[in-house]
């Protein structure tokens, strides 16, 4: 499926690339379906631990005192049950984010190696000591700011809403009330992932940033200072939200914006 060029609701110009399917596709050509599972390993730990480590704090930090929030409370009594539900979702969620995160950028960089058909990263234990060796230990953590933000913003911003929605707009009175409620915060997940789709997009740029893989350095990446400057550049660009789809790419073309 080639490249079109087709134009957005602002008038501007926007190059439509192949769709996730089309890569997977030319992925399985060029390294066959092993390909498709570049940085599984890695992956895989980091969920377990992130898991493990979610279950070590319900049990060190137990949540019997965080009261369900109840039909019958009214607004303040039930606003402050859903931020104080809140606060311990967003206190175990960036604990388990820090630890687990060395092994996401290693899954990052065993990825992006596809691009310049590089090995440099390979067994968990090995690109340990690499990463290690070349950046020191803050080497295990490049992007985690980003990704902690986007954590932070999302628990916030899915609780409150759905709260808010089910408080204000959905009627006590409507036949269908339980069944809504029960579906809003789910609803409201997937609008608000949507909205912190660029924090998970600049962190996970600024784990294979300059790291010695082709895919991180140019012509296919400038070298960024920081994640905001990664943030800022990507902006420029209208990329905050490129590879948010299944269905196809985009990036904006004839876009030349200079790195300060």
């Amino acid at each position: 499926m080639p490249p079109t060029v087709g134009t957005n609701v602002l008038g501007r110009k926007v190059l439509y690339l192949p769709s996730f399917f089309t890569y997977a596709k030319y992925i399985v050509q060029v390294d066959g379906k092993i390909g498709l599972f570049r940085g599984l390993s890695p992956r895989l730990m980091s969920n377990a631990l992130s898991t493990v480590t979610r279950g070590s704090m319900k049990k060190v930090f137990p949540p019997d005192e965080i009261e369900q929030v109840s039909n019958k409370d009214d607004m303040k009594t039930s606003l402050r049950k859903v931020v104080k539900e809140t606060s311990y979702e967003m206190m175990m969620q960036c604990v388990s984010r820090m630890l687990a995160h060395p092994l996401h950028v290693i899954s990052m960089r065993c990825m992006v190696q596809f691009v310049g058909r590089e090995a440099k990263y390979s067994g968990v234990l090995s690109s340990i000591g690499k990463i290690f060796k070349e950046e020191g230990f803050l080497g295990f953590f490049v992007g985690l700011i980003p990704h902690l933000l986007g954590d932070v913003v999302f628990l916030w911003g899915c609780n409150l809403l759905a709260h808010f929605i089910n408080a204000y707009l959905v009627d006590d009175s409507f036949s269908q009330a339980l069944a809504i409620r029960s579906y809003t915060k789910f609803v409201m997940g997937i609008a608000v992932s949507m909205l912190t789709y660029p924090f998970l997009l600049v962190g996970d740029l600024m784990a294979v940033n300059n790291c010695g893989l082709q895919a991180g350095l140019p012509p296919y990446s400038p070298v960024f200072k920081s994640w905001i400057h990664c943030w800022k550049y990507l902006s420029m660009q209208g990329q905050l939200f490129r590879g948010s789809s299944l269905l196809f790419r985009r990036v904006s073309s004839g876009s030349s914006f200079a790195l300060e």
